[in-house]
């Protein structure tokens, strides 16, 4: 299959960063998404670029998703920017190799998130708002014809309704969303890096 929802087993077999960054935050969703050709020496940035064509592609159910979430997001205040959550970015928990290693500064914007550190082959994220603390997670590693690239999701619950938010949402989220979204990633690579003989 192209793309699938695994056991977060797999994952965390994985070497990476990620595992010890957020090592007692909970693992939501992880996500395994073929990506067919591409060549050698693609990086998480090509990923991410597919990524950045692929939500930017979403269907028109989807946008009017997020439209529907902003609005509400909106109305109770869950999205305004509170100064005290600067403090709760878990950049502090980078090491001094992870900021030399990393190819942009922990805080640069990654679309509705911000970015904490971005490898070659892989790249972590958070937001911070009313509802959550969420963390998407990319890694990479070559395949035989390309690549396979994981999508993992974790959410760190604000308060006693974040369980209620994320089980409202989940159906949307897991039936809808991502597999709307990998199917526009891997056409984006498709498109962009095409297919090895």
């Amino acid at each position: 299959m192209s793309r699938a929802r695994i056991d977060p087993r797999e994952f965390r077999e994985r070497s990476l960063r990620v595992h010890a960054v957020l090592h007692d935050v909970p693992l939501e969703d992880v996500w395994a998404i073929r990506l067919r050709g591409g060549g050698a020496g693609r990086t998480i940035q090509d990923v991410r670029a597919a990524f950045v064509a692929g939500v930017g592609a979403a269907p028109p159910l989807i946008k009017a998703l997020f439209r529907v979430r902003g609005l509400i997001g909106a109305w109770l205040g869950w999205d305004r920017e509170r100064p005290e959550w600067k403090t709760e970015s878990y950049a502090d928990r980078l090491s001094a190799a992870d900021r030399a290693r990393s190819l942009a500064v922990p805080g640069t914007p990654d679309g509705r998130l911000s970015l904490l550190y971005r490898f070659e082959d892989e790249q972590l994220s958070e937001r911070r708002n009313g509802t959550v603390h969420a963390f998407s997670s990319l890694s990479m590693r070559p395949t035989p014809g390309g690549y396979l690239v994981y999508l993992a999701v974790y959410v760190r619950p604000v308060h006693r309704g974040t369980g209620l938010y994320m089980m409202a949402i989940a159906p949307f989220r897991r039936l809808f969303v991502y597999p709307a979204i990998i199917r526009n990633v891997q056409r984006a690579w498709a498109e962009r890096y095409g297919r090895d003989p």
